[in-house]
């Protein structure tokens, strides 16, 4: 509802009757009617790109370059659930052919290396295994909690400390051997430059909602392959127009090293419906796009009219 409200009292009546495929124009004109409202703004913009790529006839992923690799390798996350239901659900998404995974942890040190411990018995040696704290370590518990970890073969730890703490998290990584990933640590341009003056993490994870669009998470990864850092695509379990917007993104850029570190394109796998006339081609482990014009996909009317909330 806020993002409607958002749309029809300050961004349309500042776009309405302008081109939309001048994507540059048209963003920077969304900018600057109002702050933040990073997802709200990314809607837009997505749909903008959607335009742009059906009035040439190609999809996204080609004005963005062309790809740079057919599908797009993701990893599954595991919720931070007691281990035996952990593992429940590790074993799943491996059935399913999910290779990577990582599991939710920063919620109570003994609970949290058992829960890693439990997924990692169930899916043995041949999966690769994460873990994200999701900001909720304090610096020195973190270290402690991740030289835990160790023995379960993990080999990424995600936003280990909170957002705010640049500083704490740049100590953790000082103070471990695996690579640090900032997630809710970044969402602008701006913030991803913090992160990498201070030395805070090895890979970004970028999102297009939180970033504001594809061209914003485009400036990000850009920003962090010129200083030598990686990035994954994170996700809110988005539905299918976002979840498309992300595969366009992923495909299509060098800086995205999905192949290290696979991105979190899975929010289809968690909805019984889509608002799509066909779904995309996402299976465990792997996300594609489909080859058409745009984005690819078409919304279901019937289906949009059923879930509008008014």
């Amino acid at each position: 509802m806020t993002a409607a409200h958002i749309i029809r009292q300050y961004l349309a009546p500042v776009i309405e009757g302008e081109d939309p495929r001048r994507i540059e124009r048209v963003t920077l004109m969304i900018e600057d009617a109002v702050a933040r409202n990073y997802f709200t703004k990314a809607a837009l913009e997505m749909a903008l790109w959607d335009i742009l790529g059906k009035a040439e006839g190609v999809p996204v992923y080609q004005l963005l370059g062309g790809a740079v690799r057919e599908a797009v390798p993701t990893k599954w996350s595991v919720s931070g659930l007691e281990p035996e239901k952990a593992a429940g659900i590790a074993s799943w998404a491996a059935a399913q052919g999910f290779r990577t995974m990582k599991v939710k942890v920063g919620i109570e040190p003994d609970a949290d290396v058992s829960r890693v411990e439990a997924v990692r018995r169930i899916i043995g040696s041949g999966v690769r295994l994460g873990v994200d704290a999701n900001g909720g370590w304090e610096p020195e518990s973190a270290v402690h909690v991740i030289e835990r970890l160790y023995d379960h073969d993990v080999y990424f730890v995600e936003q280990p400390v909170a957002a705010w703490d640049i500083p704490g998290m740049a100590q953790v990584r000082r103070s471990i051997h695996l690579p640090v990933i900032a997630d809710e640590s970044v969402f602008t341009l701006q913030d991803a430059t913090a992160v990498i003056g201070a030395g805070a993490a090895d890979v970004l994870s970028v999102y297009v909602g939180k970033a504001g669009g594809i061209a914003a998470a485009r400036r990000i990864i850009a920003a962090a392959e010129a200083s030598g850092v990686a990035c994954t695509i994170g996700s809110n379990l988005e539905m299918g127009v976002g979840s498309a917007a992300m595969i366009h993104l992923a495909m299509a850029t060098p800086g995205v090293k999905a192949d290290e570190f696979p991105c979190d394109i899975i929010g289809p796998f968690y909805y019984e419906q889509d608002l799509l006339t066909e779904p995309l081609p996402i299976a465990g482990g792997s996300a594609r796009a489909h080859d058409r014009p745009g984005l690819g996909i078409d919304l279901d009317e019937e289906k949009v009219r059923r879930y509008q909330v008014t």
